[in-house]
C-alpha cells in the first residue's frame, strides 16, 4: 500500500489527465441541491395515520351522531330511553371491533380495516334507533352520507350499492312496522318523503364515490411509477448500483452536511484493472458481467451508510460519510482483497484487480478538488503496479485559499 502526504490539488494544474466529466463536481453551478431545503421538504412529509388517530376518527364520527340524538332528546323530540340504547349500541360495537383488532382476527380478511362490517354495524345501529324514534329520520340520512364516505377507499361501488339496497329494505320494513303500530297516516308520508329522498340521492352518492375511487385508483398508480421512476433514475439497471447522477448529488449533499457539522468525509476511487483486456478475453457482455460481480462484491463490503455507485464505464465511487480516513482505507483495502482472491469464473485468463484512491475532505475545499485528489491517489495506484490503494493524507488549506 501506497501513502502520500500532498499539499491540496489544483485541478488547473493537475499532472494527471481529468476527463471532462470532472465538471459534474463543480459545486458553483446553479443546480447545486439545496440540503436544508430538502430537509425542510422531508420533514413536512405527511405521515400516515396511527392506530390511536384511526381509533379516534371513528369514535369520533360515531360520537357525532351520539350528540345529534342527544339534542334531539333535549329539544323533547325522542325519549330518553332511545339514547341510551344509542349508548349500549355503540359502546358493545367499539368494544367488539377493539376486541378483533387486538387478537388481529381482523388479519384473516382480505381487507383487514374491516370497514364493511364496521359500517354494517353502524347502519344497524341507527335504524334500531329509527325503529325505536321516528324522529331520528331528521339525523339518519346526513349520517347515511357520513357511513358510506367512510369506508369509501376500501369498500368497492358494487358492495356500497349492495349495502345500500339492505338499507333501503330495512327503512321500508321499519316505516311499515311505524304504519302498523300506529296507522298515523302524516307520519307515514313524511317517513315515506324521506326514504324517497334517500332513494334518489345515495345511489348517486355511490356512484360519485365510484368515480372518487377511479381517480383514487389512477393516483396510486402514478404515484407508483413515479417512485419506480426515481428510484431508476438513482439506479445503473445495467450494474445495479447508484449511478453517476446520484452519486454526484450525494456527494454535494454530504460536502455540505460536513461543512455545517464539521463531520468527517472520505471519498474512494475505485477502477478496475486492464478492464480492456477483460473485455478482449471474455467479450464485452462476459464484461459486462464483471462489472456486476465487482459492484455485488463491493457493496457486501461496505456499510449501510456508505454510498457506492458507478462514475463511468469501469470506474466506481464510494463516498463516505462521517468516517475518518483509517476506516475508509479499511474498507477500500477489504474491497481489494476481497476482488484479489474472488474465485471468477469464466474464460478470464487473468486474475481481476482494482486499483483504489482515498482521501478524505478538507474542509473548504470544493467538490471537485476532492474528487480531483482521490482521482489523483487513484492513478498513482495504477502507475505504481496497480492492484493497491492509495491514500493522500489531508492537509489544511491555506487561509487564503479558504
Amino acid at each position: 500500500m501506497l501513502f502520500k502526504r500532498a499539499k491540496p490539488v489544483n485541478p488547473a494544474t493537475e499532472i494527471f489527465p481529468l476527463t471532462d466529466t470532472l465538471i459534474d463536481f463543480d459545486d458553483t453551478i446553479a443546480t447545486t441541491p439545496n440540503h436544508q431545503r430538502r430537509k425542510h421538504k422531508l420533514s413536512r412529509a405527511p405521515a400516515k395515520r396511527s392506530i390511536a388517530q384511526k381509533w379516534m376518527i371513528a369514535l369520533s364520527l360515531t360520537g357525532l351522531h351520539l350528540l345529534a340524538t342527544i339534542v334531539l332528546f333535549q329539544v323533547d323530540l325522542i325519549k330518553l330511553s332511545t339514547v341510551f340504547a344509542l349508548l349500549g349500541m355503540l359502546a358493545a360495537m367499539v368494544a367488539v371491533f377493539f376486541v378483533v383488532f387486538q387478537l388481529k382476527l381482523n388479519l384473516h380478511f382480505h381487507e383487514r380495516r374491516l370497514k364493511l362490517p364496521i359500517i354494517s354495524t353502524a347502519f344497524i345501529c341507527m335504524l334500531v334507533v329509527f325503529y325505536l324514534d321516528p324522529a331520528t329520520q331528521i339525523i339518519f340520512t346526513p349520517f347515511a352520507f357520513i357511513a358510506i364516505a367512510y369506508g369509501m377507499y376500501r369498500i368497492s361501488t358494487g358492495q356500497l350499492l349492495l349495502l345500500a339496497l339492505g338499507v333501503f329494505f330495512a327503512l321500508a320494513l321499519i316505516i311499515g312496522l311505524h304504519y302498523q303500530q300506529g296507522h298515523n297516516l302524516a307520519l307515514l308520508r313524511l317517513e315515506a318523503m324521506h326514504f324517497i329522498a334517500l332513494l334518489l340521492s345515495l345511489p348517486a352518492f355511490i356512484f360519485l364515490i365510484g368515480k372518487v375511487q377511479h381517480l383514487h385508483r389512477v393516483l396510486n398508480k402514478a404515484s407508483r411509477k413515479i417512485k419506480y421512476i426515481q428510484a431508476d433514475a438513482k439506479r445503473d439497471v445495467l450494474i445495479d448500483c447508484f449511478n453517476r447522477r446520484y452519486m454526484v448529488v450525494a456527494l454535494e449533499e454530504h460536502k455540505l452536511l460536513a461543512d455545517e457539522n464539521g463531520s468527517p468525509l472520505c471519498l474512494a476511487v475505485i477502477d478496475l484493472d486492464h478492464f480492456k483486456r477483460i473485455n478482449d478475453e471474455v467479450g464485452h457482455l462476459g464484461g459486462d458481467e464483471v462489472l456486476r460481480t465487482f459492484a455485488k462484491v463491493a457493496q457486501e463490503n461496505v456499510r449501510a451508510s456508505d454510498i457506492f455507485g458507478r462514475y463511468g464505464g469501469e470506474e466506481f465511487l464510494l463516498i463516505f460519510p462521517d468516517t475518518s480516513l483509517l476506516p475508509a482505507l479499511n474498507t477500500s483495502e477489504r474491497i481489494r482483497a476481497q476482488i484479489e482472491h474472488f474465485p471468477w469464473q469464466g474464460a478470464l485468463q487473468h486474475r481481476v484487480s482494482v486499483s483504489i484512491g482515498v482521501t478524505q475532505y478538507i474542509p473548504g475545499e470544493s467538490v471537485l478538488e476532492l474528487f480531483s485528489r482521490t482521482d489523483t491517489a487513484m492513478y498513482m495506484a495504477k502507475q505504481g503496479g496497480r492492484n493497491q490503494v492509495v491514500v493522500e493524507e489531508p492537509v489544511a488549506l491555506p487561509a487564503e485559499s479558504k
